[in-house]
Protein backbone atom coordinates (compact mmCIF):
# COMPACT_ATOMS: atom_id res chain seq x y z
CA UNK A 1 0.00 0.00 0.00
CA UNK A 2 1.41 3.18 -0.99
CA UNK A 3 1.62 6.65 0.60
CA UNK A 4 -1.31 7.86 -1.09
CA UNK A 5 -3.64 4.90 -0.28
CA UNK A 6 -2.95 5.44 3.38
CA UNK A 7 -3.54 8.79 3.46
CA UNK A 8 -7.00 8.15 1.71
CA UNK A 9 -7.94 5.72 4.58
CA UNK A 10 -6.92 8.93 7.08
CA UNK A 11 -8.90 11.33 5.49
CA UNK A 12 -12.01 8.49 5.38
CA UNK A 13 -11.79 8.48 9.07
CA UNK A 14 -11.37 12.24 9.68
CA UNK A 15 -14.58 12.77 7.41
CA UNK A 16 -16.91 10.70 9.95
CA UNK A 17 -18.10 13.06 11.98
CA UNK A 18 -16.79 12.61 15.26
CA UNK A 19 -13.23 12.48 16.69
CA UNK A 20 -11.84 9.20 15.79
CA UNK A 21 -8.19 7.91 16.67
CA UNK A 22 -5.62 6.18 14.70
CA UNK A 23 -3.19 4.02 15.92
CA UNK A 24 0.29 3.63 14.07
CA UNK A 25 2.31 0.33 15.83
CA UNK A 26 5.13 -1.65 15.14
CA UNK A 27 8.80 -2.54 16.72
CA UNK A 28 11.16 -0.04 17.47
CA UNK A 29 12.77 1.87 14.33
CA UNK A 30 9.80 0.76 12.27
CA UNK A 31 8.82 3.68 11.12
CA UNK A 32 5.77 4.45 13.25
CA UNK A 33 7.10 8.51 13.55
CA UNK A 34 8.03 8.96 10.45
CA UNK A 35 4.46 7.39 9.08
CA UNK A 36 2.90 9.20 11.12
CA UNK A 37 4.53 12.39 10.90
CA UNK A 38 3.58 12.63 7.07
CA UNK A 39 0.33 11.40 7.68
CA UNK A 40 -0.31 14.28 9.73
CA UNK A 41 1.31 17.20 7.67
CA UNK A 42 -0.49 16.00 4.75
CA UNK A 43 -3.89 15.92 7.01
CA UNK A 44 -2.90 19.60 8.25
CA UNK A 45 -5.30 21.18 10.79
CA UNK A 46 -7.76 17.55 10.51
CA UNK A 47 -5.11 15.71 12.70
CA UNK A 48 -2.42 15.88 14.93
CA UNK A 49 0.00 13.33 16.18
CA UNK A 50 0.08 12.18 20.27
CA UNK A 51 3.28 9.70 20.58
CA UNK A 52 3.22 6.68 23.34
CA UNK A 53 6.56 7.67 24.42
CA UNK A 54 5.50 10.86 26.13
CA UNK A 55 4.40 8.38 28.88
CA UNK A 56 7.75 7.04 29.23
CA UNK A 57 8.57 7.04 33.07
CA UNK A 58 11.12 9.65 33.75
CA UNK A 59 15.24 8.56 33.70
CA UNK A 60 15.28 8.94 37.74
CA UNK A 61 11.94 6.76 38.15
CA UNK A 62 13.60 4.16 36.31
CA UNK A 63 16.66 3.69 38.41
CA UNK A 64 14.67 3.78 41.14
CA UNK A 65 12.93 1.36 40.30
CA UNK A 66 15.59 -0.60 38.89
CA UNK A 67 14.29 -0.32 35.47
CA UNK A 68 17.16 1.81 33.42
CA UNK A 69 18.23 -1.12 31.82
CA UNK A 70 15.13 -2.26 30.05
CA UNK A 71 14.17 1.06 28.95
CA UNK A 72 11.57 0.86 26.60
CA UNK A 73 9.81 -1.94 27.78
CA UNK A 74 5.99 -2.36 28.93
CA UNK A 75 6.56 -1.47 32.41
CA UNK A 76 8.41 1.33 31.74
CA UNK A 77 5.66 3.63 30.88
CA UNK A 78 2.64 4.77 32.29
CA UNK A 79 0.03 3.08 30.94
CA UNK A 80 -2.51 3.91 33.10
CA UNK A 81 -1.72 7.35 32.31
CA UNK A 82 -1.21 6.85 28.39
CA UNK A 83 -5.55 4.78 28.63
CA UNK A 84 -6.58 7.96 30.56
CA UNK A 85 -5.42 10.34 27.69
CA UNK A 86 -6.61 8.37 25.31
CA UNK A 87 -10.14 8.24 26.79
CA UNK A 88 -10.12 12.30 27.14
CA UNK A 89 -9.16 12.31 23.52
CA UNK A 90 -12.08 10.02 22.40
CA UNK A 91 -14.95 12.95 24.05
CA UNK A 92 -13.86 15.85 23.30
CA UNK A 93 -15.18 18.73 25.50
CA UNK A 94 -16.04 22.05 23.39
CA UNK A 95 -13.57 24.93 24.29
CA UNK A 96 -11.11 22.26 26.44
CA UNK A 97 -7.68 22.01 24.92
CA UNK A 98 -6.24 18.70 25.59
CA UNK A 99 -2.38 18.80 26.28
CA UNK A 100 -0.41 15.68 25.95
CA UNK A 101 3.29 15.00 26.86
CA UNK A 102 5.71 14.46 24.19
CA UNK A 103 9.42 12.51 24.07
CA UNK A 104 12.54 13.67 23.32
CA UNK A 105 15.36 12.10 22.00
CA UNK A 106 17.73 14.60 22.09
CA UNK A 107 17.44 14.48 26.46
CA UNK A 108 15.85 10.83 26.69
CA UNK A 109 12.77 12.61 28.80
CA UNK A 110 9.44 13.49 28.16
CA UNK A 111 7.89 16.33 28.51
CA UNK A 112 4.60 17.53 29.76
CA UNK A 113 1.83 19.67 28.22
CA UNK A 114 4.10 19.95 25.04
CA UNK A 115 0.95 18.79 22.21
CA UNK A 116 -1.93 20.81 22.55
CA UNK A 117 -4.92 18.95 21.09
CA UNK A 118 -7.84 21.14 20.00
CA UNK A 119 -11.54 20.09 20.21
CA UNK A 120 -12.39 20.81 16.79
CA UNK A 121 -9.35 18.23 15.59
CA UNK A 122 -11.04 15.46 14.03
CA UNK A 123 -8.23 12.65 14.51
CA UNK A 124 -5.65 12.06 16.38
CA UNK A 125 -2.93 10.13 15.43
CA UNK A 126 -1.13 7.92 18.52
CA UNK A 127 2.13 5.74 17.41
CA UNK A 128 4.33 3.37 19.82
CA UNK A 129 5.33 0.02 20.23
CA UNK A 130 2.86 -1.49 22.72
CA UNK A 131 -0.87 -0.23 21.46
CA UNK A 132 -1.89 -4.06 20.64
CA UNK A 133 -0.33 -5.71 23.21
CA UNK A 134 -2.40 -8.21 25.30
CA UNK A 135 -0.94 -7.51 29.02
CA UNK A 136 -2.88 -6.01 31.55
CA UNK A 137 -3.10 -2.82 31.02
CA UNK A 138 -2.23 -1.90 28.10
CA UNK A 139 -5.14 -4.71 26.23
CA UNK A 140 -7.33 -1.80 26.66
CA UNK A 141 -6.06 0.44 24.46
CA UNK A 142 -6.89 -1.19 21.36
CA UNK A 143 -10.67 -0.67 22.53
CA UNK A 144 -9.97 3.19 22.37
CA UNK A 145 -9.16 3.19 18.95
CA UNK A 146 -10.94 3.80 15.70
CA UNK A 147 -7.93 1.69 13.34
CA UNK A 148 -4.41 0.26 14.61
CA UNK A 149 -2.12 -0.52 11.93
CA UNK A 150 1.05 -2.35 11.99
CA UNK A 151 4.27 -1.57 10.26
CA UNK A 152 6.21 -4.48 9.95
CA UNK A 153 9.55 -3.57 7.18
CA UNK A 154 12.24 -5.79 6.60
CA UNK A 155 13.79 -6.94 9.39
CA UNK A 156 17.26 -6.01 8.02
CA UNK A 157 16.05 -2.91 7.27
CA UNK A 158 14.33 -2.39 10.51
CA UNK A 159 17.87 -3.06 12.38
CA UNK A 160 19.51 -1.09 10.02
CA UNK A 161 17.44 2.13 10.96
CA UNK A 162 17.54 1.11 14.66
CA UNK A 163 21.13 0.98 14.61
CA UNK A 164 21.33 4.56 12.83
CA UNK A 165 18.97 6.19 15.53
CA UNK A 166 20.93 5.37 18.46
CA UNK A 167 24.34 6.22 16.89
CA UNK A 168 22.28 9.93 15.67
CA UNK A 169 21.63 9.98 19.14
CA UNK A 170 25.22 10.20 20.90
CA UNK A 171 26.01 6.35 20.90
CA UNK A 172 29.20 4.64 19.49
CA UNK A 173 28.24 2.07 16.84
CA UNK A 174 29.23 -0.72 19.57
CA UNK A 175 26.89 0.44 22.21
CA UNK A 176 24.54 1.22 19.45
CA UNK A 177 24.36 -2.41 18.25
CA UNK A 178 24.33 -3.82 21.78
CA UNK A 179 21.67 -1.93 22.51
CA UNK A 180 19.69 -3.00 19.00
CA UNK A 181 20.09 -6.82 19.27
CA UNK A 182 19.62 -6.14 23.42
CA UNK A 183 16.64 -5.08 25.29
CA UNK A 184 15.29 -3.05 21.71
CA UNK A 185 15.02 -6.85 20.36
CA UNK A 186 13.39 -8.24 23.45
CA UNK A 187 10.61 -5.33 23.10
CA UNK A 188 10.52 -6.52 19.38
CA UNK A 189 9.86 -9.56 19.45
CA UNK A 190 7.34 -9.03 21.97
CA UNK A 191 5.26 -6.67 19.71
CA UNK A 192 5.62 -8.59 16.60
CA UNK A 193 3.02 -11.32 18.24
CA UNK A 194 0.83 -8.18 18.28
CA UNK A 195 0.06 -7.97 14.80
CA UNK A 196 -2.81 -10.15 14.83
CA UNK A 197 -4.69 -7.58 16.26
CA UNK A 198 -4.26 -4.95 13.94
CA UNK A 199 -6.86 -3.52 10.98
CA UNK A 200 -4.24 -3.09 8.46
CA UNK A 201 -0.15 -5.12 8.67
CA UNK A 202 2.08 -2.85 6.47
CA UNK A 203 4.88 -4.76 4.96
CA UNK A 204 5.82 -2.85 1.66
CA UNK A 205 7.64 0.67 3.23
CA UNK A 206 9.78 1.23 0.32
CA UNK A 207 8.28 4.56 0.11
CA UNK A 208 8.92 5.58 3.25
CA UNK A 209 11.58 7.89 3.91
CA UNK A 210 14.52 6.02 5.91
CA UNK A 211 14.63 8.13 9.03
CA UNK A 212 12.35 6.33 11.49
Amino acid sequence: MNFDELLARAETLAAQGRRRLLGICGAPASGKSTVATRLTEALGDKAICVGMDGFHLAQRELERLGRAARKGAPDTFDAHGYLALLRRLREPIAGETVYAPEFRREIEEPVACAVPVSPEVPLVLTEGNYLLLDDEPWHEVRGLLDETWFLEPDEQTRMDWLIARHERYGRTRAQAEERAYGSDQANAERIAVTARHADLVLRDLAWQPQDP
